[in-house]
């Protein structure tokens, strides 16, 4: 396997995410009306928000298309929601592409084989530590918190804090 170059963290600018095992633990609930419900983890919302705060922008890319997911994305003010992706890296690709975007400024974090190729083709590949082993073994960096818990959280701080912009948020919290 041929190595990726390294990536500077302070570069990325668009943080792309699975939902189901990522923004949330995976598990979903149907109700006997066929609608659904899924947990979404509040400190992972305030690190999108704050990654918002920095001027960069949140992509989800979900092989479903989820009633819960769109409306946590409208209350996260996510940039770009994507549903029923099932070949994720060819529209991915060509979602980059119409954005001017290189995929070395971007990161992706996901849990699952499906998610393989995006984590494998992004500047900064990330598994959920609950990510299935062959995601975590191409990844260039696996959380330590499950997804759902708190993973998009530490991904967002581990790239914030290798950039400028992280002690440029703390005055918010600490004046």
């Amino acid at each position: 396997m041929v190595a990726k170059p390294q990536v500077d963290l302070g570069e990325i600018e668009l943080l792309a995410l699975d939902v189901d095992g990522v923004l949330t633990d995976g598990t979903l609930v149907v109700h006997a009306d066929a609608s659904e419900s899924k947990c979404f983890n509040t400190l992972d919302g305030h690190g999108i928000r704050m990654w918002r705060r920095a001027g960069l922008k949140v992509a989800l890319i979900s092989g479903r298309a989820s009633e819960p997911t769109q409306r946590r994305a409208e209350q996260l003010q996510i940039d770009y929601v994507f549903e029923d992706c099932h070949h994720k890296l060819a529209f991915f690709k060509e979602f980059l592409e119409k954005e001017g975007l290189p995929p070395e400024k971007t990161a992706y974090v996901g849990d699952d084989l499906t998610d393989l190729p995006l984590i494998r083709y992004v500047g900064f590949g990330v598994a959920v530590a609950n990510a299935v082993d062959e995601v975590k073994r191409y990844a260039d960096y696996v959380t330590s918190r499950p997804g759902g818990r708190g993973a998009v959280r530490e991904v967002i701080e581990h790239i914030l804090k290798r950039s400028d912009k992280w002690a440029e948020l703390m005055k918010r919290y600490l004046p």
